[in-house]
């Protein structure tokens, strides 16, 4: 079975994203998934089979729950605490170096 579905991101988180089925787009979406989710920017159409392969999620999981639910929600990966040391600014740690 084929489906098309439309991906959409979130703009309130990166690397979060709606898949839906292109013709009911955000319909079945629930609203406080919406408000969490923040004003939908669609991102591309989306050719899927339960075979496709897909970067983060399962082919056929989604379909499964766009078919039950109506939609199936990517949350952002899991980071280990010790990458977020990489977004800090550490240059006061340096000072008495220089």
């Amino acid at each position: 079975m084929k489906q098309l579905l439309t991906v959409w991101r979130s703009p309130k988180k990166d690397e979060m994203y709606l898949y839906t089925d292109r013709l009911e787009g955000l319909k079945r979406v629930p609203v406080e998934l919406l408000k969490m989710f923040g004003v939908p920017k669609e991102v591309m159409g989306l050719p899927i089979s339960e075979d496709k392969k897909l970067g983060r999620a399962d082919a056929k999981k989604v379909m499964t729950e766009i078919k039950v639910k109506g939609f199936y929600l990517q949350l952002p990966p899991v980071r280990e605490d010790y990458m977020l040391d990489i977004h800090k600014d550490s240059s006061s740690k340096y000072t008495d170096i220089l």
